[in-house]
């Protein structure tokens, strides 16, 4: 069995690692930060423990069910129906159902019925390889028309995708819509799932396993370069000192890699660099009232540059307060991704007042807002050539983030996949040769 350095412990290093321990491999996990989890991790907030950054789970999200299953804590999966909202025109509509379509009177009768067809070709279609080398702008736009994606669309990629609104994959956006709306009880009800606990009661059974198969979870140790001889990876090179491998798992955001791994063939280098990244912001809120009823709410407000909020505790229970994220996707470039924490505490505040004018300042618990720089991967029309092989010509060395989960998005299942699918290949890839 091989020595295996896992570089990364969020879930998808964390499942990697997970599977490889208990392959019979000699696994250790290298985390740079103090605490396990990555976007999933967890913070105390004002004495409740939940992520930075918010997670749900859905329908479909089958790896996630059987590694549930696997480490004994299935029973703590827990659905509970929720609802979409639109703040739209001054006035908070209902969302995300053929009632609420109908009813919406931003739209006339035949943009309705367009954009109810969309809709539901999305959810119902299983595949759709020719979205891949089409802009979600065109897609959208040629099944509904131009109105409804300026009025419905337009703001949110605005908004989240900045300079790069015009050029976001169809395939990409697709398979985001396909999921939540598989999520459901009926055509009528949409209904996600949580974690008793929050993700950290995956992320603690991940790293009980890990240690019970003899894996170790080094936190607080970050990788400064990954070793390599003779076109063989070697290790890991840590200010602690080098840990020796024969396989290594890299799980870093791809922008990354070239530094890690200066002696990657400057080809393969070039093609990580050119994945572009956004950061994300996540302004937090603990109320002592709920903002809407509604799990999240989009905002198609020309003067709120803000794409939605989500009510998080209308999925999970907190024990009564109210908790409310507030996203800011954006390239790091943008000034507002260095605005100080009160100047995007004021502006999302303003942004939830105006979707409920009954909050006032005395309903603030407590506020967070936490950063990253490498939030999400920029995924262009064709971008599945644009992803490099996850085995590299480094025979043992695999590399994997976010990007690979393409065409789907961000999300637990997909980490699990990926992280299970790395980990099996272990054998295979210390046997490559450049």
């Amino acid at each position: 069995m091989s020595r295996v350095v896992i570089i990364g412990a969020g879930v998808m290093g964390l499942a990697a690692a997970y599977w490889a321990a208990k392959s019979g491999h000699q696994v250790e996990v290298l985390e740079a930060a103090p605490e396990p989890g990555g976007m999933a991790g967890h913070f105390d907030f004002d004495g409740i423990s939940i992520e930075r950054f918010y997670h749900f789970i859905c329908r479909t999200d089958y790896p996630t069910f059987e590694l549930l299953k696997e480490l004994g804590i299935a029973d703590k999966l827990h659905w509970r129906s929720t609802s979409m909202g639109l703040y739209s025109e001054g006035k908070l509509h209902a969302w995300g159902d053929p009632v609420a379509l109908l009813r919406y009177p931003g739209l006339n009768l035949l943009q309705k019925l367009r954009y109810g067809l969309f809709a539901l070709v999305c959810v119902r279609r299983k595949s759709w390889p020719a979205l891949e080398e089409e802009s979600a702008k065109e897609w959208i736009t040629d099944w509904c028309g131009r109105a409804v994606y300026e009025r419905l669309w337009k703001p949110l990629f605005d908004h989240k995708f900045y300079e790069y609104a015009d050029n976001i994959s169809a395939a990409w956006i697709w398979t985001r819509i396909h999921r939540i709306g598989r999520s459901r009880k009926s055509m009528f009800q949409e209904e996600l799932g949580y974690l008793e606990g929050g993700s950290i009661t995956l992320i603690d059974a991940l790293i009980d396993g890990i240690e019970k198969h003899r894996g170790v979870v080094s936190l607080g140790r970050p990788a400064d370069r990954i070793t390599v001889e003779d076109g063989r990876v070697t290790g890991v090179q840590t200010a602690a000192g080098h840990v020796a491998a024969d396989a290594v798992i890299c799980t870093t955001p791809t922008p990354l890699v070239g530094r890690l791994v200066p002696d990657l063939p400057e080809a393969w280098r070039q093609r990580f660099a050119e994945i572009h990244n956004i950061g994300v912001i996540c302004v937090m809120f603990r109320l002592r009232r709920s903002v809407s009823p509604h799990f999240w709410v989009n905002i198609s407000e020309p003067d709120i540059e803000i794409p939605g909020i989500i009510e998080f505790s209308n999925l999970r229970d907190v024990g009564g307060d109210t908790i409310v994220y507030v996203p800011y996707y954006m390239p790091v470039s943008n000034e507002k991704f260095s605005w100080p924490d009160e100047r995007l505490l004021a502006e999302a505040f303003d942004c939830l007042r105006r979707v409920n004018p009954a909050l006032t300042e005395a309903d603030i618990v407590a506020t967070k807002v936490p950063r990253l720089r490498y939030g999400q991967p920029i995924c262009e029309p064709g971008f599945a050539a644009k992803i490099p092989p996850v085995q590299t010509p480094i025979a043992g060395l695999q590399i994997a983030d976010t990007c690979y989960y393409y065409p789907e998005d961000r999300g637990v299942a997909e980490s699990v996949r990926l992280g299970q699918s790395m980990a099996a290949a272990i054998g295979e890839a210390t046997d490559v040769r450049e």
